[in-house]
């Protein structure tokens, strides 16, 4: 049987007995079924005293009606992260295929993701609704954190509007996804530092915005002849991502 593996944002020590926040305890003991005694995994997202990467082993200590303690065992250094920093820059599109762009995009290894209101976004995000969807996306990308395997957790940015999010896009190389470019991955240079990847909603992007987002150094890249939906497009582009520049390239025979 897998281990589950939780994530809980707060300080973690060896030896250390914490109580689960309430939707941790809820699934684990009514999802999971955990008792007194089981295992599991802890990690907060951040690095320990001596600056490493990893997650703590831990037990089921109590179960109560609406509480679960947990103590902590050790340390164990390890790390799921991508030598390829890439900054998601995702145009906003609707409930499910959002959500699902979202989760995929933290399994396959994205460090950051910005949701994007551009001039064919169709879902209305006015007022508290923009905060509630910003925390609805970082409870999914905790839970793919918590599924893949990974203890750095992406941030998810406030829902940023398109003009502000290209211009906040300063470092490294900057991609913007488009079907008509006449750039492929291979023509590319290696990139140093961080690579923002630029992509639209249902409908994509217009021909003003594109013409913007290459104004703010956005190159266009093109991934073949055809057309794809946004969900589809943002996951094929850092699929290739990966494999070009990230940890998809097996480099080594681990045995």
């Amino acid at each position: 049987m897998r281990i589950p593996r939780i994530y809980q944002p707060l300080p973690l020590t060896s030896g250390q007995t914490i109580e689960l926040d309430a939707q941790a305890t809820v699934h684990l003991t009514r999802v999971l079924r955990l008792r007194v005694g089981d295992a599991l995994v802890l990690f907060n997202g951040e690095e320990n005293s001596d600056g490493e990467d990893g997650e703590f082993t831990a037990r089921v200590s109590a179960v109560g009606r609406r509480s679960a303690i947990i103590e902590i065992g050790e340390f164990v250094a390890c790390t799921q992260e991508s030598p390829l920093e890439l900054v998601l820059l995702q145009g906003v599109s609707r409930g499910e295929r959002m959500d699902y762009t979202v989760q995929k995009a933290v399994e396959l290894g994205v460090s950051r993701i910005v949701p994007v209101l551009s001039e064919r976004t169709v879902v209305n995000l006015k007022g508290d609704r923009q905060e509630k969807r910003r925390t609805h996306w970082q409870g999914v990308v905790n839970s793919a954190c918590e599924q893949s395997g990974r203890n750095r957790v992406p941030t998810v940015a406030a829902v940023t509007p398109f003009t502000a999010a290209i211009t906040g896009a300063t470092e490294g190389l900057k991609l913007v996804l488009h079907h008509r470019a006449g750039t492929d991955l291979a023509a590319l240079p290696v990139p140093r530092g961080a690579v923002s990847l630029l992509v639209g909603p249902e409908g994509g992007l217009s021909v003003q915005e594109i013409a913007a987002a290459k104004a703010s150094g956005f190159v266009p890249l093109q991934l073949g002849p055809r057309v794809l939906r946004t969900e589809t497009a943002a996951l094929a582009a850092i699929s290739v991502l990966q494999w070009h520049w990230g940890d998809f390239t097996v480099r080594a025979n681990p045995e």
